[in-house]
């Protein structure tokens, strides 16, 4: 077994897949391998639907299914070379609505951190729309507060894109930046280096404990408000889908939804 994840793990490297979905198919292919247990470089499609059935009657949702699913086709395709076809469909997802906090909400949160750094972390994950691995990862260089554009490199699927830096947070941002070089992270912890996911998720997490506010929002929500946010001020759906680095504007799609000026409007008949 083990001889078969390192086969994967270097096709993976080779076609430069991130180290965290490289995490996630090892650890996926590893759970599949202990429950077929044998003749592990053999497809068995029966044996393939028992084990995903196995995991949906577990509660798993059909996104973690999925991912399993793909783990488990990228093996047998991409490392093994089967030309057996594939005929195991990929779980229908749920077709819930992004948690969106309103105007207020992200003031009333905002407002309960104390600490500077975390707080800029916080509203310029807001503000720019970013992930929370883009808001630890950026870098000196990537800020260009001149032209008000941070440009990602390499973030979700390898791929560039810019985005904005709000103006009211250039002054807190040349302030963070003082005396660092381009290659230094934006948001250092403590101990040198990057602020780890976990952390920047706890930050979020102490602030909505703290604040008013009664949804179940995680960091990302920051990322669904500020795409909402932007259709309510009338953004084209366009420069949306480029901000958030959307590869098919159904995706971006989602978040007219949250915001339909015209349901809104609509009055009750009570």
């Amino acid at each position: 077994m083990q001889q078969l994840l390192e086969r994967v793990k270097t096709e993976l490297k080779i076609r430069n897949y991130s180290p965290k979905t490289i995490d996630a198919y090892l650890s996926c292919l590893e759970d599949y391998f202990n429950y077929k247990q044998s003749n592990l470089d053999k497809l068995d499609q029966g044996n393939i639907r028992e084990y995903l059935l196995s995991k949906q009657d577990k509660d798993y949702s059909s996104q973690t299914i999925n991912l399993y699913l793909n783990a488990i086709k990228y093996f047998y395709h991409d490392v093994i070379r089967s030309s057996e076809t594939f005929n195991i469909r990929f779980a229908k997802r749920n077709k819930s609505l992004p948690v969106v906090l309103s105007r207020q909400e992200i003031q009333d949160l905002l407002a309960t951190v104390k600490n500077a750094k975390h707080l800029l972390l916080l509203t310029l994950s807001y503000g720019a729309g970013l992930r929370v691995s883009e808001a630890i990862n950026l870098k000196v260089r990537d800020l260009n507060l001149e032209e008000l554009t941070i440009h990602l490199k390499e973030a979700k699927g390898k791929k560039d894109r810019i985005t904005l830096v709000p103006d009211k947070l250039v002054n807190n941002l040349r302030n963070l930046i003082a005396g660092k070089s381009g290659d230094d992270f934006v948001f250092e912890s403590e101990r040198g280096g990057k602020l780890t996911e976990r952390t920047a998720q706890m930050v979020f997490e102490r602030a909505l404990k703290l604040s008013s506010v009664n949804k179940e929002a995680t960091f990302h929500s920051l990322r669904h408000s500020f795409a909402t946010h932007l259709l309510e001020n009338g953004t084209d759906i366009r420069f949306v889908q480029e901000l958030l680095g959307h590869a098919n504007i159904r995706t971006t799609q989602i978040y007219t939804h949250v915001t339909n000026p015209a349901l809104k409007n609509i009055k009750s008949p009570l």
